[in-house]
């Protein structure tokens, strides 16, 4: 018994049909059937499913005595059926690479369902391909399986059957089939949802959904588009049949007032002729089955009221009205936007003609808070260089994360620009601000975020998926206008100078943001742990994944709940998720933490015991305690092809590897996670990562940068090997986690610096 049974009709799709077919055949997860039902039709469609068949032993062609339409057509595909699910697909549509697999993962992730939903985009014959609009409703946070009822939302997708599959034994229990006629998906989709014990959602394009030059048949003027009103006739009778799913209808009845609405107004669908018949049917419709008070915004009831009394020219009065009142607002917003922008240029310019302060500005990328490589730099500019004015630009929600000594900026206000036009000094870690002009004597220094292990800058031109809407072209021109970059390592020095070419000086002096974890002593860990709940004699897991370009839902690869019930209560999880990632990485319960929002990664890491990460660059910042790292590399070929990586993690760790979850839990309860072979891996990777993350990488920054000092006026590095060790705060742990050295001039604590 496959899998998945692949069913395909084809009727007139000639042109389309073999890259349809070999969309399937060439799925990297093998086990399905494909069931190609020629229906009827008069061009080469049967022969090409005769030929498939002929070529490979899991093409089945069919073929119909005579043309039916989609629905028969499918219906004789699922009685020939033998797979565990049913994915249908139409005969000019294509199934995106590697989509079975994505399935097959989530449908055993979620405990087989009854129905898994996935998205799709469309593609036009331009190459252009557009994702589905409403796909925020697939995000696959929170419980999975779940009923129609925890998730109505939904039922606003596009109730087509090629969306989603379900399991064949379901649909046979229940006996759904399709009806003739156009719009057969709506009496199949919606009982579907609405009976299905369990549903579950991939938040991934699986479906290319083919947008015909010339239409399709949707899109083709005819009489057979009033073959809605049978087919919401079907809905509501089923609806009729079963008193548990009553409170349904006055969803379905907005759902269809809404669907009878698009296809009256469409001029590519009812002809002109029979838009008088098409609206008196609707009235009639809507009469019969309208739930009076059904919940609606005001325009919504607006719009069914006006069906369902037949106003026509009414409502095609009202649309233009409306139309022309949305597209004033749009108009005077673009103007006030204009206005605003032009005014603020203006603004920049003169203050350019100003001479410069002793001032710096720091961001950070996102217009995050106070934290990480710039953080650490302003805090040095105020102990080293206490001169110079420092300011911070971040959006009013992180305002308080900025001390009280740094003035306090909002990007895109007239004393933003202000300050980026008279500041001697700016720091960031990522693209300086759009519009920025180096003035002579400025000083630009880019710290970026972090060692490289994804490839970056001019690197991503092949990757598509990462590489996103980026501006090679500014890319460049910004690199050119930067003076200093702060660089970890040797690694990070070379890539940086070869993704980001310029002529700027690279300051290879350690890892800024890393400075505090020297600094720290056994006191700071354990206020830190306090302040996170972390019980005495407790091993915190700091789980941090990296954002995957790949996926519109980022989403935990661990279920965190059952990592903590299998290795006991002994251990915790600290679950952080990556800046881009939108929200909480898991639910905080029990020993599962969700620290996203925690303004600090440095005291996560401190308070932590060892690093669970996949190809974060935080293991590169974590090597410098000398704690433990675990790396779980799942889908390390997916990942590789999206992204891409400077070397292979496999080949030089910084502790044990792993690629599922019962590895992990097998690392964790067997002790290997802090073995002699992970301190080895892990004192290795050090030697090359973190050569110089002493403690005074900030301060060797400033003295080179700001005040001008090179060679024996830095401060030596301490290597590795000399460093002294801080234990952290867990007892019974075998380790030896971080190095106390010199401290940097300054009368701030860790804790107060964090």
């Amino acid at each position: 018994m496959p899998r998945f049974s692949v069913i395909v009709p084809a009727h007139q799709v000639q042109a389309y049909l073999p890259a349809c077919l070999e969309s399937v055949l060439s799925q990297s997860y093998p086990d399905f059937e494909l069931i190609v039902v020629d229906d009827c039709s008069p061009d080469a469609c049967g022969e090409i499913a005769d030929e498939f068949a002929a070529r490979d032993a899991r093409v089945r062609a069919l073929h119909l005595p005579r043309n039916g339409g989609l629905g028969p057509a499918r219906n004789a595909g699922m009685e020939r059926a033998g797979g565990d699910y049913l994915v249908f697909l139409d005969g000019d549509d294509t199934l995106t690479p590697h989509a079975l697999r994505a399935v097959a993962d989530r449908i055993k992730e979620t405990g087989e369902p009854d129905v898994l939903v996935y998205d799709y985009a469309r593609t036009y014959w331009t190459g252009e391909a557009v994702r589905n609009q409403a796909a925020a409703h697939l995000t696959e946070r929170g419980p999975a399986p779940f009923r129609l009822a925890d998730r109505p939302e939904l039922l606003k997708l596009l109730m087509v059957a090629w969306n989603k599959t379900v399991r064949r034994e379901f649909a046979e229990r229940e006996g759904f089939t399709f009806p003739p006629g156009y719009y057969e998906d709506t009496p199949w989709t919606y009982p579907v949802l609405m009976t299905a014990e369990s549903i579950a959602t991939l938040d991934r394009v699986c479906v290319h959904y083919r947008q015909r030059r010339h239409g399709s048949i949707l899109g083709t003027p005819s009489e057979r588009h009033l073959d809605v009103f049978a087919q919401y006739d079907r809905v509501f009778a089923f609806l009729e049949s079963d008193p548990e799913l009553a409170h349904w209808r006055p969803v379905l009845y907005r759902r269809m007032a809404d669907h009878l609405t698009t296809v009256f107004t469409r001029p590519d669908r009812v002809p002109r002729r029979l838009r008088a018949e098409f609206l008196r049917r609707a009235r009639v419709h809507c009469r019969r089955y309208r739930v009076p008070g059904a919940p609606a915004p005001r325009p919504v009831r607006l719009r069914h009221a006006l069906l369902r009394l037949g106003l026509g020219r009414t409502w095609r009065t009202l649309r233009l009205a409306s139309a022309l009142r949305r597209r004033t607002v749009k108009a005077t917003a673009r103007l006030l936007r204009a206005v605003r922008a032009v005014a603020l240029r203006a603004h920049y310019r003169v203050q350019r003609c100003l001479p410069l302060s002793d001032r710096a500005v720091f961001a950070a990328a996102g217009e995050r808070g106070h934290g990480g490589n710039p953080g650490a730099l302003e805090e040095a500019f105020r102990d080293l260089a206490p001169h110079i004015r420092t300011a911070w630009s971040a959006a009013p929600a992180h305002h308080h994360t900025i001390p009280t000594g740094t003035r306090r900026l909002t990007p895109g206000t007239a004393a933003h620009w202000t300050a980026l036009a008279r500041s001697r000094y700016l720091v960031h870690d990522d693209a300086f601000d759009a519009g920025l002009v180096r003035r002579k004597g400025q000083v630009l220094i880019q710290t970026r975020a972090g060692t490289p292990l994804k490839h970056m800058g001019l690197d991503l031109r092949e990757r598509p998926a990462a590489a996103g809407r980026t501006d090679f072209a500014r890319l460049l021109r910004e690199s050119g206008t930067w003076d200093y970059v702060v660089s970890a390592n040797r690694h990070s020095t070379l890539t940086w100078e070869r993704v980001h070419p310029g002529r700027y000086a690279t300051l290879e002096y350690g890892q800024p943001r890393t400075d505090v974890f020297q600094r720290a002593t056994p006191a700071d860990v354990a206020r830190l742990r306090e302040t996170l709940g972390i019980p005495e004699d407790t091993v915190a897991i700091l789980y941090a994944p990296t954002h995957r370009d790949y996926r519109r839902t980022q989403r935990a690869a661990l279920d965190l709940e059952r990592v903590v019930t299998r290795l006991g209560p002994r251990f915790m999880v600290l679950a952080r998720a990556h800046p881009r990632h939108g929200g909480p990485l898991a639910e905080s319960a029990g020993r599962v933490v969700d620290v996203s929002g925690h303004p600090s990664v440095e005291s996560l890491c401190l308070a932590s015991d060892t690093l669970v990460t996949d190809y974060s660059a935080l293991m590169f910042d974590y090597a410098g305690l000398d704690r433990p790292i675990v790396i779980h590399a799942d889908e390390p070929e997916v990942f590789e092809a999206a992204r891409g990586t400077y070397f292979d993690l496999r080949d030089f760790p910084p502790g044990a590897i792993v690629r599922d979850e019962d590895e992990l839990i097998g690392v964790f309860a067997g002790g290997h996670w802090r073995g002699a072979r992970s301190a080895q891996l892990r004192a290795a990777f050090r030697e090359r990562f973190c050569p110089h993350d002493d403690g005074r990488a900030a301060e060797r920054v400033v003295r080179r940068a700001v005040l001008g000092q090179t060679g024996p006026d830095l401060p030596p590095v301490v290597p590795p090997a000399e460093r002294r060790p801080v234990p952290s705060a867990a007892a019974g742990l075998a380790r030896a986690p971080l190095a106390t050295v010199p401290q940097p001039a300054g009368p701030r604590t860790v804790t107060d610096s964090l």
